[in-house]
């Protein structure tokens, strides 16, 4: 394997055995949630983590009093009373558990959700019985001092086959979205939200589980933290004792895939409770106390090895707070535009709407700080052709993905900034590497949906083009003799017939 970096006993490749299913946007990520949730059964296993999971979503998009809404809290109290093992942690956020304060800033709301999950009782229940996810339900607010687990990942279990899901969408309003994402508004204003989920199956997903099994051992151990209620009341943030982790799987058959190696890949803080206060630090259990930077380790290597391309999607496209510059994934896209190589960051036209103090405002208007200081201005002007930025108008691109040479993907929770390579926030993700057309597919995929056209069979062929394709983002970058309309009018090339152009670049080209 080229693209990957050396395996370890903790990071092991799946080679040719496990199967990796890119899905791209909520509604066909959430639609597969709720088929899975209809047929899972007594014995069988639900393990949810998020940096927030809403009890009242409904995975089909609708709304209390509509017809046929029903809440995930009522989906997983039911399953819960059924006999299926549900176990859900819901993330402590940022300044959690390391302020030695009652009231624990926007770990508040966490904690309220938490609560309605475990008093919920489903329709018809026993009432003398207690609510079946009193205690299957824990807020982990273990990590660094500034971050958060925000990890997001979904794993049933089923007559002892695993499914995993492992990207960047939470359980929660405003996800259930697709392509050309022009049905949703926010404020009064158009606004989509693009994400990117893999399903896998196999020997990988069996990790997954393990994985996910691990931090709920962690979490049910954590020092016990109480906050004001709404009475005015101290009270436990998570129950104790909480319920136990599920029994590992079986051993998962392999899912032959020729051609293609999986890999699991973490990053985890260095202490499970971080503070300001060294006696208040806490060790992990069962996590080496260097911290775990495999996602950062695998991205840098792959990076490393591109030839042709490098495309990254992030919301941000620049450093935020609690980073450290060892983990920066700059030095590795600089190198590679230096040699050639043509690299592609896609961010948001959108801000999140759940960023502190900030409300459907515009981001990535101009190039920032970071892209001009630590790539553009080190390049020399021949060089600097080889990067292009753009945000795609009315959306928040919240998918952490990264694309090489048609060879490589990267989807998962990690953002590209140092906080998340690091592991300032705790983040799973999951990387392929493959001589298949998988990842020339999804490439084929994004890309036709950031440019808003329809696909046909022309267009498809034109997109599978790679040499055609980067003239998207730079007209520079077409083959000498192609002409400089490609991808700027309808028509050109064959199949190319946009609703609209969303797509604006931040670097002249």
């Amino acid at each position: 394997m080229s693209y990957f970096p050396p395996p370890s006993v903790d990071c092991p490749t799946f080679a040719e055995d496990s199967d990796w299913h890119p899905l791209i946007d909520g509604e066909p990520y959430l639609g597969e949630l709720a088929a899975h949730l209809d047929a899972v059964g007594p014995g069988d296993s639900v393990l949810i983590s998020g940096l927030a999971v809403d009890p009242m979503l409904d995975l089909a998009d609708r709304r209390p009093g509509e017809p046929g809404f029903l809440s995930l809290v009522e989906r997983l109290a039911r399953l819960a009373a059924d006999g299926v093992h549900v176990r859900v942690l819901v993330a402590g956020k940022v300044v959690a558990s390391s302020i030695p304060l009652p009231a624990q800033g926007d770990l508040r709301e966490n904690v309220r959700r938490a609560r309605v999950l475990r008093q919920w009782r489903p329709v018809g229940s026993d009432e003398a019985r207690p609510p079946p996810l009193a205690d299957c339900v824990l807020v982990d607010y273990s990590g660094a001092l500034l971050g958060s687990n925000h990890q997001k990942v979904v794993v049933f279990c089923r007559s002892g086959e695993v499914t995993a899901y492992v990207g960047g969408i939470d359980l929660t309003d405003g996800r259930f979205d697709a392509s050309p994402h022009g049905s949703m508004l926010l404020n009064g204003a158009r606004w989509g939200w693009h994400d990117a989920v893999v399903r896998l199956r196999g020997p990988a997903a069996a990790y997954v589980q393990l994985l996910v099994t691990v931090r709920w051992r962690e979490a049910s151990t954590l020092p016990a933290r109480r906050r004001l209620n709404h009475s005015l009341r101290l009270e436990l943030i998570n129950p104790s004792p909480a319920a136990a982790a599920p029994a590992p799987p079986p051993p998962q058959p392999a899912v032959p895939n020729p051609g293609t190696a999986v890999r699991v890949v973490r990053a985890i803080a260095r202490t499970k409770v971080d503070s300001p206060l060294p006696w208040r630090r806490v060790p992990w259990e069962s996590l080496p106390a260097t911290g775990i930077h495999e996602v950062f380790q695998t991205l840098a290597a792959a990076m490393d090895a591109a030839q042709r391309y490098i495309y990254l999607e992030d919301q941000y496209l620049q450093e935020y707070f609690g980073g450290a510059r060892r983990f920066e994934l700059y030095p590795y896209l600089l190198a590679a535009a230096r040699r050639g190589v043509k690299v592609i960051m896609v961010g948001s036209g959108v801000r999140d709407p759940a960023d502190p103090g900030i409300y459907l405002r515009p981001i990535n208007r101009r190039l920032n700080r970071d892209l001009r200081n630590k790539i553009i201005n080190r390049l020399g002007p021949r060089q600097r052709d080889n990067v292009a930025v753009f945000r795609v108008e009315h959306l928040t691109v919240h998918a952490k993905m990264v694309l090489v040479d048609d060879a490589f993907a990267c989807i998962g929770s990690a953002n590209m900034f140092s906080r998340s390579m690091g592991g300032v926030d705790n983040e799973l993700s999951t990387a392929v590497e493959t001589t298949t057309p998988l990842v020339r597919d999804l490439r084929v995929r994004v890309w036709a949906e950031h440019l808003r056209a329809p696909m046909s069979a022309d267009l498809q062929g034109s997109l599978e083009d790679l040499d055609l394709a980067l003239g998207i983002w730079n007209p520079r970058w077409l083959v000498p003799g192609t002409p400089l309309t490609t991808w700027r009018s309808a028509g050109h090339p064959r199949g190319f017939h946009p609703s609209e152009f969303v797509l604006r670049s931040l670097v002249a080209n």
